[in-house]
């Protein structure tokens, strides 16, 4: 009897919710009020409230209760839905793209086409690429301060095979790896896919707090970081000297594997030595062409240690055997004669424009970000819900991502993460009108 009326309530609440009876953003009752209230024992509330929570019906807050989700926002919104719907300005996905840039495709594929080795492209490449595009990519990294030698480096399919790659080669099912308590969702899924744990390394207002990280290493056995010190994805940190050295003593201390992701390193003139060039011996980074040229390209690389290097081409092998010669060729040509470099320093001036906006617009309110980057993470006020913003948003027409595909601990701030890049910029600005607008209207 006691199981029956346990799943009645679990029906009943789900009805209620998805029948409109309880709005998204209603407080239910505490845990000890439900069981009073039902005349059941705690533990069976609780269970109740869990049920509910698995169904994404509801969610607990440490410190505020427990509230009906938005039931109609997308799973993972700004994260898993790529698709927009026609006319809705999209703040969740960063896809920067310049004018003119597909006239520099066009050149580009004018000049492959007319090269001595254009068959060459039609043929399987080694697994990590050809010898001489793999020395092109070490000379542009070594305008970011990394010297490495082309053998180091592994051609792949962007940032994200990059990413699944090291994971795949270098991590067993089970690993322990630390994360920030806010991260990049891509490699959440990567981990998850692998069966690697993630846990949360604690943020503090300038950055991820290594104190903390160094009692959780203390705590658990620990296997790998993955780090963003340089345009952190979301919070825009690019972190200094000091903090990068103290993360590599901690990584040799305990013998960890960095992971160190630049996706975005580009955007920052003059940022300290990455950790690659810090502990190169411990370090694995990966970055690519997605952000700096086009979305479109799918190149990346992956720079690690050479004893690590043979495994990686494996998984490289697995995966997808090697990157797609012509784009590769395509993107180490613009390498060469200097378009990625040019591409790089206009993107660094339009990431500012957009920030300067952003901010004028969005005075008043708090605010995290970089003034060169191409998001903004916003933290709602106390009251304000950020499914019920989100969702707001969308009836407005703007897509936003909230705080949930970016944590990699609960609790899950009620924030939310805009990407500026991907809209004109006066289109932006009429997006984050409608941002502020919007979350004045939930403000009281």
């Amino acid at each position: 009897m006691a199981r029956a009326r346990y799943k009645q309530l679990v029906d009943a609440f789900a009805a209620d919710i998805r029948g409109g009876a309880l709005p998204p953003g209603t407080r239910l009752p505490t845990h000890r009020e439900l069981a009073a209230r039902e005349g059941l024992a705690l533990v069976t509330a609780s269970r109740v409230y869990a049920e509910l929570e698995a169904m994404g019906l509801i969610s607990g807050e440490t410190g505020r209760g427990t509230f009906v989700r938005e039931t109609a926002l997308p799973p993972g919104q700004g994260i898993d839905q790529q698709a927009t719907a026609a006319g809705t300005l999209d703040l969740n996905f960063n896809y920067p793209a310049l004018p003119g840039q597909a006239e520099v495709l066009r050149g580009g594929l004018r000049q492959l086409a007319a090269a001595g080795d254009l068959e060459a492209l039609l043929r399987y490449q080694p697994h990590s690429g050809r010898s001489h595009e793999r020395a092109t990519v070490a000379r542009h990294l070594a305008c970011r301060g990394l010297q490495v030698e082309a053998d180091q480096v592994s051609i792949v399919s962007g940032a994200q095979h990059g990413l699944a790659t090291t994971v795949m080669a270098l991590l067993k099912p089970g690993d322990v790896v630390a994360t920030d308590a806010l991260t990049y969702p891509g490699f959440k899924v990567v981990a998850d896919a692998h069966g690697v744990e993630l846990v949360s390394i604690a943020l503090t207002e300038h950055g991820p707090d290594l104190q903390a990280f160094e009692q959780l290493c203390r705590s658990r056995r620990v296997r790998a970081v993955y780090a963003m010190p340089t345009l952190h994805n979301p919070m825009g940190w690019v972190l200094d000297l000091a903090w990068r050295e103290h993360l590599v003593r901690i990584a040799r201390q305990h013998r960890l594997l960095i992971i160190e992701d630049a996706a975005y390193a580009f955007l920052a003139e003059n940022p300290p030595a990455p950790l690659a060039a810090l502990a190169p011996e411990l370090t694995v980074y990966v970055s690519g062409f997605s952000k700096n040229v086009a979305t479109g390209l799918r190149v990346g690389f992956v720079v690690a240690p050479p004893a690590w290097v043979p495994p990686i081409e494996r998984v490289i092998r697995a995966t997808t055997w090697n990157t797609p010669g012509v784009m590769t060729a395509l993107v180490c040509n613009w390498i060469d004669d200097g378009t990625v470099q040019r591409l790089e320093a206009e993107k660094r001036q339009d990431a500012t424009a957009r920030q300067v906006l952003a901010r004028e617009v969005l005075a008043g309110l708090a605010y995290i970000g970089h003034p060169v980057s191409y998001f903004l993470w916003l933290p709602l006020p106390e009251e304000v819900r950020a499914d019920q913003v989100a969702m707001a948003l969308l009836r407005e027409k703007v897509s936003v991502s909230t705080a949930e595909p970016f944590v990699s601990a609960a609790p899950v701030p009620h924030a939310i993460r805009l990407a500026l890049g991907s809209v004109e910029l006066d289109q932006l600005r009429v997006a984050l009108e409608r941002v502020r607008q919007v979350i004045g209207q939930y403000a009281y």
